[in-house]
């Protein structure tokens, strides 16, 4: 029995009391179709009444009320067909009542903003990127990094980088460079919003370890640097969100002050210290530091006073940003699911609450991003955060998928099923919309880049960038992947752009420039639904649809050409005439595409529902 439900209008409607929902069943004879719902914590089981067809498939409609005491509101399907039972949740069939967990999920009230998932965000390492002011960069000798044993070093744009010395090599990419670049980011490239790493002052070159949060590090620019970049980006029509970093701080910033390198008496010295309490100390007095590592000291929610200048306070840390002149669009927040109160991350869910609160009053429509490496359902279900960085749900099974490596960097072999069925448990857990805002990523200033784990195998990585493009939720590139820039791990994964275009690999970024042209045309790659329509050896299909249009995806990653044949009666468009995007071999018949599909290759087929 196929069953289907999509997430989005006309199939499912919230309204002041409830909602509508709409199933759709391949037979609807002798079938008895239940809604199953919790509004108080207890099962109700609505009948669903068949309504009519959708193309092909059966139509049945029921009106859900909304759980006033949760958010999100749970439910599922049941289906009833000659004494046999079967079940639709978010991760897909079940032969029985399917755990919470995976129950179909929709708010009523926190929602993520709609602007998010028309966007293709850039990820830019501010040192890394483009230098625009050489006047600015980092001498060799200039200062020590930490506790004065380590000089920083000025490097030429490109040279290779030292493991040894992951802090404190710099290269002189700037803000101003950022500016100089959005020509080529929004014209060349089709990029509409920039992410940044950290940008405050800090000694070292990744700025994970803030020494002042308001002021932007002079040697990119300063305050100044990043008013004008936040300026041109909004008269472009582009967003912007920053990287907060609120887990810890550096060893070196007023508030700790290790070194003493300000006046301040710090925590570090003194239990006396006004900022003692904003800091973690053990019994003993000390401060181990995020993850051991003790240049990370990590600050302690505890304090009233730290909430009170990290989100309370008019110009907290988190708000100030938020205003004129920068009027960022949101934040990226650095290992958001550890921080909380004592060692570890005790009331992490009210404090992230509490950063969302914050910013959806400076800007309702503020974007709130967390950093997970790991499965984050709990932060997604609409009351923290809008989305993730989704290594879990995406970047982790396409790399096992495509590269052959976990996220260890060990051997991995998942089958077309299982990465089918990754993709659907992770995304069947959160609300769809909240899915749609979800940060797609192929690699990241943490990891090693793609093209690299795939031996530098251009097919494969238009694979991924298809995948990435393609599938629900907000692609982000980082810097340099659109040309072919390799990197192994951290910190060879943060080597310069290179700005000569004939060292380019040219094939893989036309293919980022279509991927990103094709996602801006078809409305259902922002906002549609998802079905995955194959899943067989090498090859995967799916589909990504609105009730006006869909868009296929064929996918190979065999070393030989297959004919792939698509069950589309399995959506709800009444007529579509379907149409490759490429000189591809395409065949229809009543029901079904089949279409040719190259070695290490993926085929769009695009389709218009041609009954009105």
């Amino acid at each position: 029995m196929f069953l289907l439900h999509p997430q989005i209008e006309p199939w499912l409607i919230p309204g002041k009391n409830g909602f509508k929902v709409v199933l759709l069943a391949e037979r609807s004879e002798a079938l008895r179709v239940q809604v199953r719902c919790e509004p108080d914590n207890e099962a109700l089981f609505i009948d669903m009444k068949l309504a009519g067809r959708e193309a092909g498939l059966h139509r049945f409609i029921a009106e859900v009320p909304w759980d006033t005491g949760n958010e999100p509101t749970l439910y599922a399907f049941k289906v009833i067909e000659n004494g046999r039972q079967s079940w639709l949740a978010g991760d897909g069939l079940h032969e029985r009542v399917p755990h919470r967990d995976v129950m179909f999920r929709i708010n009523r009230s926190t929602l993520p903003p709609r602007w998010v998932r028309d966007q293709v965000f850039y990820q830019i390492f501010p040192d890394r990127f483009c230098q625009g002011d050489p006047a600015l960069q980092v001498r060799s000798g200039e200062y020590t990094y930490g506790s004065g044993r380590m000089p920083v070093v000025a490097k030429r744009w490109g040279e290779a980088i030292n493991p040894d010395l992951p802090a404190t090599e710099f290269y002189g990419g700037d803000l101003i460079g950022v500016r100089r670049q959005l020509d080529y980011l929004q014209k060349q490239l089709g990029i509409t919003a920039v992410y940044l790493n950290p940008v405050f002052t800090s000694g070292s070159n990744h700025k994970y370890d803030t020494e002042d949060y308001y002021q932007v590090d002079p040697h990119l620019g300063g305050n100044e640097a990043l008013a004008a970049l936040s300026s041109d980006l909004k008269c472009r029509g582009m967003r912007l969100i920053l990287d907060a970093v609120v887990n810890h701080t550096g060893t070196n910033h007023p508030w700790f002050n290790l070194y003493k390198r300000h006046t301040s008496e710090g925590a570090a010295h003194s239990e006396a210290s006004p900022w003692r309490d904003w800091y973690y100390f053990d019994e003993a007095g000390h401060n181990h530091g995020w993850k051991g590592h003790a240049s990370l000291p990590v600050l302690d929610y505890r304090s009233e006073g730290l909430r009170e200048q990290i989100y309370g306070g008019p110009d907290s840390v988190l708000r100030h940003w938020m205003h004129a002149p920068y009027s960022i669009d949101g934040w990226r927040f650095d290992v958001i699911h550890m921080l909380g109160e004592g060692s570890g991350s005790t009331n992490n869910a009210h404090y992230v609450r509490e950063f969302r609160r914050a910013l959806r009053e400076e800007n309702p429509e503020a974007y709130v991003l967390g950093e997970h490496f790991n499965e984050a359902t709990s932060w997604l279900q609409g009351d923290q955060e809008d989305g993730a960085m989704n290594y879990y749900g995406f970047a982790h099974p396409v790399r096992e998928w495509l590269a052959g490596t976990d996220i260890a960097y060990e051997p991995a072999n998942l089958s077309t099923a299982e990465f089918s069925a990754w993709l659907d448990s992770a995304r069947g857990r959160i609300p769809y919309a909240n899915q749609l805002t979800q940060f797609n990523l192929l690699d990241s200033h943490d990891t090693a880049r793609f093209f690299t784990l795939v031996g530098g195998d251009t097919d494969a990585m238009k694979l991924a960038v298809t995948l990435q493009f393609a599938y629900p939720g907000v692609p982000s590139i980082y810097y340099g992947d659109e040309i072919g820039l390799e990197g192994g791990q951290d910190p060879d994964c943060r080597r310069c752009f290179d700005w000569e275009a004939s060292h380019w690999n040219r094939d893989l970024f036309e293919h980022y420039k279509a991927s990103i042209a094709l996602r801006k045309a078809r409305e259902e790659l922002r906002h549609g639904a998802y079905l995955a329509l194959l899943t067989e050896k090498d090859t995967f299909a799916f589909a990504r649809f609105t009730d006006r249009a869909a868009s296929l995806y064929a996918l190979n990653r065999s070393a030989q050409a297959c004919a792939i044949r698509i069950p589309v009666w399995k959506l709800p468009l009444k007529r579509a005439n379907w149409v490759a995007a490429a000189e591809d071999a395409l065949v229809s018949e009543e029901g079904w595409v089949t279409v040719i599909v190259p070695a290490r290759s993926a085929v769009a087929i695009l389709g218009e529902d041609k009954s009105a």
